[in-house]
Formats: structure tokens, C-alpha cells, sequence
């Protein structure tokens, strides 16, 4: 009796360990498509794919081959596991060409485990500098029906070959990963789509001679988040150059609506000649909040005029962060001053007025907001650092320079950004 005792309890812990290890994998599993389904970027959600599966089955080694329009050749080869001595050896190397064990996948997409490669009839051995593997499991991976690409796992750290255990929950995990594939390209198409519908709603900015003039908008990180950033440089009789840029609060089509809508009516209210920054301003404020519904925006509007032999500037901001002056001998300063409050708020406030002369050769910054706020600093940090960045990139053609801010912003890129400059003539 103790003998059977003995025996039915042994046979039950064998159980329990085996449904405890089920159940780690079961969660191990899960956990990995979680954070599969985080990745927002097509090439860190094919790596984080073979990194889990390797993960999930203790594999050494792990690649992803994605197949080309075609479905018989690979496009592009994504591997884990490498050392830096065999990346090294391997340089230079090009994409495997589909033969082999790797082909035999392509061409035969069921989940396929090989204990022994060299001795397979599809083997045909590995390229110079590859590390020499005896065991392999590879599992197609599948979008919307048709076959994407394969992954391919080789020699378990424990030294054993790939079991139907391995062959299971990698199946799953590409499931998964078809899954996560096709919402990383929705996430795409989304963000390109939101980014050009952004970009058709901005004007092209005309010919403003004599002075240059240049502006770049960046989308925000997140695809469907559209923005309510604009920027408008307008030439007026009398050689007279306005300039402005904006932030409609919100991240929706009603904040890009009511963007275009207030450009538009800014753009026939500053025609209105001897009115100055502030006034414009008053007025717009007044006709938004007379016939639309739209959110509360922030703006700067700024007339640059001749005088004498040189220019005079005139601005106004409406809760906007304050223009950046670049002096010729690269001297950045904000033209900090008392503000307005934002357009949408209080249309009985007045409307501070400002004017400085303008040197010869000077740039003026334009911009919005999400060039700046980035959670971990202050926003005069922030300000100080793209100050830095403008002074050491002031002597760029205009439009490399506002591409350098916008490549090398102080922000944490969350919010979409406009950048405008505008430089006077030189002597």
C-alpha cells in the first residue's frame, strides 16, 4: 500500500508540475503579446517577435525572414541572438536567398522542426563566418490570410531539440504576431493619413521678398492625434510682411477645422490697413466668438515694416510662447513681453502691443508649443536649450535651419510642432 501510495503521489506532483509549467507558458505567452501589441513601429515589432519567441522557448538563436511581393523570396532578414564576434564575421553577407531549410518554410508553410539540419534533404549548408546549428523550428507567420514572412528559432540553451511544446505556443505566439504586424501597418496608414490631411490645411508660403523665409511642421508621435498647429506668412501693400503662428487646443478633426477656419478669417482681417497686432487680434477674437463654436486657440501675429533703411517689428501674442530674435552675430534672445490671453477666453482684455527694431540680417523664430514641452523639464529649460540650438544653427540656409530645430527639438515629440522663420535682408 505505502509502495502505491508512493507511486500515485509521485505520479501527481509529475502532474502539478506539469500543469504549473503549462500554466507559466500560458502566461508567459500572454504576457508576450502584450508587449508585442505595444510596439508602434513596424521594425521594433519584428524584432520584439523574435526576442519573445526566443524567450518563450529558451532558444539561442532567432530570425524573422519577410517575404517580398512575390511570397517566394526574402526582403528582409531580422535576426536575435548574435554575438558581436559573429555579426562581425557575418558582415557583408547577403540576405539569404530562400534556399535551403529557410526555403523549404517558404515553400511548405506548416510549422516544420528539424533535430538535425545538415542531415535534412533540404539543407545546403551555411554561409562562410555563419555559426554552425543543429536544431531548428520555424512557424510561418500569416496577415490577413496570406503568408508575411517566417520565423525561425535554432538550438535551445538546454541543448535539447525543439518538442511539441516549443512547436505549440510559437504557433500561437504567431498568430499573434500576424495580428500585431497588420495593426502596426493600420497604425501607419493612420499617421500618414493624418500627417497629409495636416499638411493640406497649411498654406505654401509665398514669395516674400526681400526678405527669406521657411517653415516646417512635424505630426504628433501618436497617429491620431491630428493637430492644431498652422503657421502664415502674408505679404501686405507697402512692403509690409505678416507673420503668425498658432495652436487651436485639441488633438481632433474639430481642433484642425477650427484651425483653418481661424487662419482664414485672420488672413482677410489683416488687409485691414493701420491696425495694428494687437488689434487684429481683438477683432479675430471677437468674430470667433460671435460665430463659431471654435476651442480656445493661442497665437502670436507679428508685422515686420520698413523704416528708414531698415524694419520695425510690431507683435502681439494671445497666450503664445514668445518669438526668438537671432541677432547677425548669433545673440538669441525671446522677445518676452506682456501677453494676451489665449483667443476664446476674454474678448473684453485688452490686447497688448509691441514694436523693436529689427537689424539687418536678423531671424525670427515662430513657433508652437510642442517644440518644447517635454515632461521632464521645465518649460524654461526647454526654452534655454532651443535658444542654444538656434544660435549654434543661426548661420544655416533658412530652411536647414528650421529643419535643425525641428530634428533636434528639446520636446518629447507628443504634441505636433510648426516652426516659421523669417530672416531680413543683410546689408
Amino acid at each position: 500500500m505505502q509502495v502505491r501510495l508512493r507511486t500515485e503521489l509521485s505520479r501527481i506532483d509529475e502532474q502539478v508540475r506539469a500543469l504549473v509549467e503549462a500554466m507559466d507558458r500560458m502566461q508567459g505567452l500572454l504576457d508576450s503579446v502584450v508587449a508585442i501589441s505595444r510596439e508602434v513601429e513596424l521594425t521594433a515589432v519584428l524584432h520584439r517577435i523574435v526576442t519573445t519567441a526566443m524567450d518563450l522557448v529558451g532558444a539561442r538563436y532567432g530570425a524573422l525572414g519577410v517575404l517580398d511581393e512575390s511570397g517566394e523570396r526574402l526582403k528582409e532578414f531580422i535576426t536575435a541572438g548574435l554575438s558581436d564576434h559573429e555579426r562581425a564575421d557575418l558582415a557583408g553577407t547577403a540576405l539569404p536567398s530562400g534556399r535551403g531549410v529557410l526555403g523549404h518554410l517558404i515553400s511548405h508553410p506548416e510549422p516544420l522542426r528539424i533535430d538535425d539540419i545538415p542531415a535534412h534533404p533540404s539543407s545546403v549548408g551555411f554561409p562562410p563566418g555563419h555559426p554552425h546549428l543543429r536544431t531548428l523550428l520555424g512557424v510561418a507567420i500569416s496577415v490577413r490570410g496570406e503568408i508575411y514572412g517566417d520565423l525561425y528559432l535554432a538550438e535551445r540553451r538546454d541543448g535539447q531539440p525543439f518538442d511539441i511544446h516549443d512547436e505549440n505556443v510559437v504557433t500561437a505566439l504567431a498568430s499573434a504576431a500576424g495580428i500585431a504586424i497588420e495593426n502596426v501597418r493600420l497604425f501607419e496608414q493612420v499617421r500618414v493619413g493624418a500627417e497629409q490631411f495636416q499638411r493640406l490645411l497649411l498654406p505654401m508660403l509665398p514669395d516674400l521678398r526681400p526678405f527669406t523665409a521657411a517653415a516646417v511642421y512635424r505630426p504628433a508621435a501618436e497617429p491620431s492625434q491630428l493637430g492644431g498647429d498652422w503657421y502664415d506668412a502674408i505679404p501686405l501693400p507697402g512692403g509690409i510682411v505678416a507673420v503668425v503662428i498658432g495652436d487651436v487646443v485639441g488633438h481632433d478633426l474639430k481642433a484642425a477645422a477650427a484651425m483653418a477656419s481661424t487662419r482664414n478669417m485672420l488672413r482677410a482681417l489683416l488687409f485691414d490697413r493701420g491696425s495694428t497686432p494687437g488689434a487684429v487680434l481683438a477683432r479675430l477674437d471677437r468674430t470667433l466668438q460671435a460665430i463659431t463654436t471654435n476651442p480656445v486657440t493661442t497665437t502670436a501675429l507679428a508685422r515686420v515694416e520698413p523704416e528708414g533703411t531698415g524694419w520695425r517689428l510690431h507683435w502681439s501674442t494671445a497666450g503664445h510662447v514668445p518669438p526668438l530674435l537671432i541677432t547677425p552675430d548669433g545673440r538669441a534672445e525671446y522677445l518676452s513681453a506682456e501677453p494676451g490671453l489665449p483667443l476664446g477666453v476674454d474678448q473684453e482684455q485688452p490686447r497688448p502691443d509691441h514694436s523693436r527694431d529689427l537689424p539687418l540680417g536678423a531671424t525670427l523664430v515662430f513657433f508652437t508649443d510642442g517644440l518644447i514641452e517635454h515632461p521632464a523639464r521645465s518649460i524654461d529649460e526647454s526654452l534655454d536649450e532651443l535658444a542654444g540650438l538656434a544660435a549654434v544653427h543661426a548661420t544655416l540656409p533658412l530652411q536647414e535651419f528650421v529643419r535643425a530645430l525641428a530634428d533636434h527639438h528639446p520636446s518629447d515629440g507628443h504634441d505636433d510642432m510648426a516652426v516659421l522663420a523669417l530672416r531680413t535682408p543683410p546689408v
